[in-house]
């Protein structure tokens, strides 16, 4: 396959020069999917440049790749095996979390695609570690995090601020909505999204692409996640009134564009999560939407909006399913929060404003056995089973 050069300018969250970057990329577009290629995926750590580097795993198939003039033909380097042989363990709750634990130091690396973020309780073990992926792979030292991934962040004495700002001013001004007059809700009141008189838009591409970098908002902002799971339902054919919907957020996001999250430095470390449901909120396919957030000290770090699976019949069943959802998300926490070292977290308060729904999951009673149980008493009071 053939290649070339990208060439970028990299910038600070201040929109000043950092540094200009050029990457090999290879024409990919070539090949065919079920022929030359079944699936595609990029490593990544759940909510980080290693040159030259197949990060997980070995191809199963050979690959030839044209090289540039002036640049040798690199050897096949793995970064999972290169941090295993220097003592690190791959985390079983999430593959591109990588720990090592000396004396009682721990030293952490989290990977996301080809980018990577390394800390711990040692500075002289995470200088080592630099150096070594330096000599392995050429790696890009970019310094203390205050810029990632269009995530910012600052440092204060209580904690640390993460916000998109700069991605945010960015996409207002990519979509002429840098000096429109802001509204105080991310979510138009009273606003119907199947109306059949809307026409559709024309262009669908431009819709998809809002949809994505509001989505990839939520990542510091969890109040725009009920509104943007909502206006990504249309995607596939979306009407004048779902991009209504998507220019009304943007006009928030006029107001809003520096909010984001504080983690605290507490010394609580104690979780407590939050659920709750919209019981048939859609009004297409009658599903309700999941809601929860999940806090660790007082933190945000984990939370969701996303419609259910299947109908409930009943609001306690949705809150039902909303928690079940919750506890699942809280269980892989509990579980990589213990390899990072935070342990006593047990027993973990999921509140729910739902009296019935509270009733079911702390009563095995109240569960659907119970129906089972009625049909059975109520058979053997009969004569015969056929009957």
């Amino acid at each position: 396959m053939g290649n070339r050069w990208v060439y970028k300018v990299k910038l600070k969250s201040n929109g000043s020069l950092e540094r200009f970057k050029g990457r090999l990329v290879v024409h990919g577009n070539h090949q065919r999917e079920g022929v030359d290629y079944f699936d595609t995926f990029s490593p990544v750590v759940k909510m980080m440049e290693v040159n030259n580097a197949f990060l997980h795993g070995d191809f199963s198939e050979e690959v030839y790749m044209k090289m540039p003039l002036g640049i040798p033909n690199p050897k096949n380097k793995k970064l999972s095996t290169a941090l295993q042989d220097q003592g690190f363990t791959q985390s079983k709750n999430d593959y591109s979390l990588f720990l090592k634990t000396v004396n009682g130091q721990m030293t952490i690396v989290a990977v996301y695609v080809d980018d990577i973020l390394v800390t711990g309780s040692d500075s002289t073990s995470v200088s080592q570690l630099k150096d070594f992926l330096h000599q392995q792979f050429t790696i890009k030292d970019l310094g203390f995090l205050n810029f990632f991934l269009g995530l910012e962040v600052h440092y204060r004495d209580d904690g640390i601020i993460m916000n998109q700002r700069k991605f945010t001013q960015e996409l207002l001004a990519e979509t002429s909505f840098s000096d429109v007059k802001p509204v105080v809700t991310p979510f138009p009141q009273n606003m119907k999204f199947s109306d059949p008189c809307s026409p559709y838009v024309k262009d669908q591409s431009t819709y998809r692409s809002l949809i994505g970098k509001l989505n990839f908002l939520t990542h510091t902002r969890p109040n725009l996640s009920f509104t943007v799971q909502t206006l990504s339902q249309f995607m596939q054919n979306p009407q004048q009134i779902h991009l209504d919907g998507v220019h009304h957020l943007l006009r928030y996001l006029k107001g809003t564009s520096g909010q984001g999250i504080l983690l605290n430095g507490s010394t609580n470390m104690s979780l407590h999560v939050y659920s709750d449901s919209d019981w048939a909120a859609c009004p297409i396919s009658h599903r309700s939407v999941t809601g929860y957030v999940i806090l660790f000290g007082g933190s945000p770090i984990s939370w969701k909006s996303k419609k259910q699976y299947t109908i409930s019949r009943s609001s306690p069943e949705a809150e039902y399913r909303a928690m079940a959802n919750a506890a699942a998300e809280l269980t892989w926490l509990v579980r990589i929060l213990k390899e990072l070292g935070v342990t006593n977290l047990k027993p973990v308060t999921l509140h729910c404003d739902n009296q019935s729904a509270l009733h079911i999951a702390k009563n095995p009673v109240f569960h659907d056995v119970r129906n089972t149980l009625s049909l059975i008493v109520t058979l053997q009071g009969k004569k015969s089973w056929k009957d």
